[in-house]
């Protein structure tokens, strides 16, 4: 029984030396000197804030892309013991010593570390030769933009380490498939291919590309399953769920997974609450969770609120009035009704207070017990500190002329009659019976003389409306719009009828205690929505660069520059490797349709069989071969569009006469609200709202300063940083 025992263990196994040297050489690149240089290099400034707001566990939002690639750069600093302490102002600034550099770049380093040996695995699972597998992690392993990254606190590399790991994954399955379908390694790989995928859109939408090449050949080859005659029906039954349930299931629950950790993980308030509802800024720890932590829920007349408009483009606002008037005559010419303004303000104010108001009764205060606003009532909103009632008549608006004019009813004593009546509609409700909910319902206000929605057009007004934002009554209005929906943020029930005790009632809210839950469904929902429509708003840069300029690497960017050697890092692919990759993409493809057609004219090169085999494995080599490029390609192409929104300006391509010196603003690298802005009552001063020019949207106040010495050319291309680069603040 124990005989084994007498016999010595023997353990053998298969050694790739070549697959071991190249992941020692992989690992050798990337992580040598990982903490050089000490400072804050390009983009690490960028993801840096992140890190921070996850170790102090602070809400944020970033339209680059879906949360796990930041919590796979947060990690590094979990597990450096990174506190979050730090200044992410400005390239170039010098890490502190609580800073954890190497522990920080780890990641990403170690992520293109064993992209090269994974880049030698695909070529070999291709059926390639050794040589031709060696030749392609080679190249990866010297490639300079890849290296580059690699070595820094980027999501690139580990972007493209997933993309390489899903098709890897997937070639694996696919082989395992011809010879061991439903065992163990063959679950293993169609599950990899699956997680892989998910981590890959995770981390950033363009990961899309390789998840619909995947699902792309996953579904060439299911049809061919289809037609097997071979196999049962129950057994092509189980191959097409087990497909369906890796590749498109697992990816949904993990893609739903990445938000719902980063959504524990970050549940406090922080600067970037303002772009979200109310609902979810209610349901963050702080902020406007403690502002409205005991308000009433069910709002009744006589309810004092705050109205927020749901589309919140340009920027969150909510509807506002002041003692100021519309012109008499607007300076196109025509002429308003001399009413009191009505806009809509980006900052919390004590103007933007109203009362809803019975129109049967004249009390201003909550009857006991209150009696609640329902869907399809009449209310009037009556302006909290000037008493005056919203109204709209047939008067254009100042800068819609094709709707009507908002305004606060002032009686002239002539034949201008109030029309203040409105009629509330829940678009979120339940039932016809709903109660007007605060921080939940969305609602509208229709007019009822004119059938006008009350709606933020977006347009901001001149200097006599302080450029806040245009209110108009809106006709032609049809179903649901952002625009045309509003819901109470803050909320009290008001008790005094003097006008003086109910302005100090304006400071001070009651306190009702109502606990306010919002699903994860709705929390996800809203901010899959607000990342998606912030990134579609982006502007492409006149200076970003093409596909074209990809390939010939006409561009390079300029990530650091050392304050006292002026030694720098640039990011600058190898022209041989990309020129050649390129060009023997474009060779498959005129001999694949060169054959094509020889085969059409009955010329057969090859067997049939083998013929066939070639084209059809070619074209998803092709397609394995140009999304990786496309990829890696478009790495530089958006760290280039990212310096344009760095930077927030073009580089002229002549320096005006007498100047050497051109001083670019360098703001935080997003266009969500600013942090800093006014709010309260120091808010009541009402600073204007500017309207940015696409080429300056992302600035914000307190950037620091690039200064580029440039020697003075006649023409110097704008892509290109020549000469001396300074980072100050």
């Amino acid at each position: 029984m124990w005989g084994f025992l007498k016999r010595p263990v023997v353990v053998t196994a298969d050694i790739n030396l070549s697959l071991v040297a190249l992941t020692g050489m992989g690992l050798l690149s990337r992580l040598w000197r990982l903490t050089y240089p000490r400072a804050v290099v390009f983009d690490e400034v960028y993801y840096g804030q992140y890190i921070s707001f996850y170790m102090k566990q602070i809400f944020f939002l970033d339209d680059s892309g879906p949360p796990f690639g930041h919590m796979v750069l947060a990690l590094g600093g979990y597990l450096g013991g990174f506190d979050g302490n730090f200044l992410w102002n400005r390239i170039g600034a010098e890490y502190s010593s609580n800073v954890p550099v190497w522990s920080l770049r780890l990641l990403p380093a170690l992520a293109g570390a064993l992209s090269v040996p994974m880049a030698y695995q695909i070529v070999l699972e291709l059926h390639f030769s050794h040589c031709a597998a060696m030749g392609a992690a080679l190249l990866m392993l010297i490639e300079n933009a890849l290296i580059t990254q690699s070595r820094l606190m980027l999501l690139e590399s580990v972007l493209i380490f997933f993309n390489l790991l899903a098709v890897l994954s997937y070639l694996k399955f696919f082989n395992c498939q011809k010879h061991s379908p439903f065992s163990l390694s063959w679950w293993f790989w169609l599950t990899l291919t699956g997680v892989a995928c998910s981590c890959a859109v995770g981390i950033k939408y363009m990961g899309v590309f390789t998840y619909v090449l995947v699902l792309g050949v996953a579904a060439v080859h299911a049809w061919h399953l289809i037609g097997d005659q071979t196999l049962s029906n129950v057994c092509v039954f189980c191959h097409l769920l087990a497909r369906a349930v890796a590749l498109l299931v697992i990816p949904v629950v993990l893609y739903l997974l990445f938000f719902y950790v980063h959504l524990i993980l970050v549940f406090r308030s922080g600067p970037h609450d303002q772009i979200m509802s109310s609902a979810f800024q209610a349901s963050l720890e702080g902020g406007l969770a403690r502002i409205t932590q005991g308000q009433p829920l069910e709002v009744a007349f006589g309810s004092q609120v705050t109205l927020r408009n749901v589309f919140g483009k340009p920027v969150p606002c909510w509807l506002h009035s002041h003692q100021d008037t519309y012109p008499m005559i607007y300076e196109n010419g025509r002429g308003s009704s001399h009413q009191q303004q009505v806009t809509c303000y980006p900052f919390k104010d004590v103007n933007n207070w109203w009362i809803v108001k019975d129109p049967r009764r004249h009390q201003l205060v909550v009857s006991s017990p209150p009696r609640p606003v329902r869907h399809g009532d009449m209310v009037q909103l009556v302006h909290g500190m000037t008493t005056r009632s919203l109204n709209t008549h047939d008067v254009a608006a100042p800068l819609s002329p094709h709707s009507q004019e908002v305004s606060c009813y002032i009686d002239y004593n002539i034949s201008m009659p109030a029309q203040n009546l409105w009629r509330l509609e829940i678009v979120n409700r339940g039932s016809d019976t709903d109660v007007w909910k605060s921080i939940l319902s969305e609602v509208r206000f229709v007019h009822v003389n004119t059938s006008a929605v009350l709606k933020l057009s977006g347009a901001h007004l001149p200097d006599w409306g302080y450029r806040q934002l245009e209110i108009v009554g809106e006709k032609l209005s049809r179903g649901y719009h952002g625009s045309t929906v509003w819901n109470v943020e803050e909320h009290r029930y008001g008790a005094s009828q003097e006008q003086r005790e109910r302005e100090r009632e304006l400071h001070s809210p009651a306190q009702v205690d109502v606990t306010r839950n919002l699903s994860f469904m709705a929390r996800f929902s809203e901010l899959q929505w607000r990342m998606l429509a912030l990134r579609s708003d982006d502007s492409e840069h006149k200076y970003s660069s093409s596909p074209l300029e990809w390939v010939t690497l006409d561009t390079n960017i300029a990530y650091w520059l050392h304050p006292r050697t002026s030694a720098q890092i640039h990011l600058l692919g190898n022209i041989v490797i990309w020129v050649s990759g390129s060009l023997a993409l474009a060779i498959y493809a005129l001999l694949s349709l060169w054959y094509l057609l020889r085969r059409r004219r009955n010329v057969h090169d090859l067997p049939q069989a083998k013929e066939r085999e070639d084209l059809a494995c070619g074209s998803s080599r092709v397609g394995v071969a140009g999304a990786l490029s496309y990829r890696c390609l478009a790495a530089l192409g958006a760290g280039w569009g990212a310096v344009c929104r760095w930077l927030g300006s073009e580089l002229p391509p002549v320096l005006p006469d007498g100047e050497d010196t051109l001083p670019l603003p360098l703001p935080a690298r997003t266009h969500l609200p600013n942090p800093s802005a006014p709010c309260g009552p120091a808010a009541h001063q009402r600073p204007p709202v500017q309207v940015p020019a696409p080429e300056e949207r992302l600035q914000r106040p307190g950037g620091g300063l690039v200064l580029l010495r440039m020697p003075r050319v006649q023409h110097a291309a704008p892509t290109h940083l020549r000469g001396q680069v300074t980072l100050a603040t």
